[in-house]
């Protein structure tokens, strides 16, 4: 399984830079690239955790973030227990830093070449639609894919 999967990038400066981090052998999601990474973006970090808004956000969305686990795995499943217990109180502390009254939550566990997914590094999207716009579309979450492109 490759690091990413490009064949699922929503835009080409996406891809550029997912094909630069593959050429690389950086993963994007990892604490060390993550750490590197300016600061603008982060919304929480835990010991386990990372939060970040999606620099690709969705279309349809007003806040998308992505609840990233700071080892490097391809299945939530596969975290230890201890990391996983931390997951449902971050995102209640998200829920009320931003005070949503609705939200949808996805993962992609996986090869990204079947999943829909860009990067084998699990991570939690937590997005919000933006429903107030007048010409709202709903939030579209890919959750499969053909491996051939």
């Amino acid at each position: 399984m490759s690091l990413y999967f490009v064949g699922n990038a929503r835009h080409a400066e996406q891809a550029e830079r997912m094909r630069a981090l593959e050429a690389a052998g950086v993963c994007l999601f990892c604490p060390e690239q993550l750490d590197a990474e300016p600061a603008a973006g982060l919304v929480a970090s835990t010991d386990e955790w990372t939060v970040r808004r999606n620099d690709f956000p969705y279309a349809g969305t007003k806040l998308h973030l992505l609840v990233v686990p700071r080892r490097h795995v391809t299945d939530l499943v596969d975290l230890p227990d201890a990391v996983l217990a931390q997951f449902w109180p971050l995102v209640r502390s998200l829920r009320e830093e931003f005070d949503l009254t609705y939200y949808g939550l996805g993962a992609r566990c996986g090869d990204p070449a079947c999943t829909g997914g860009t990067i084998a590094h699990v991570h939690v999207h937590l997005l919000v639609g933006d429903v107030d716009d007048p010409g709202h579309e709903p939030v579209r979450l890919k959750l499969s894919s053909r491996r051939s492109n």
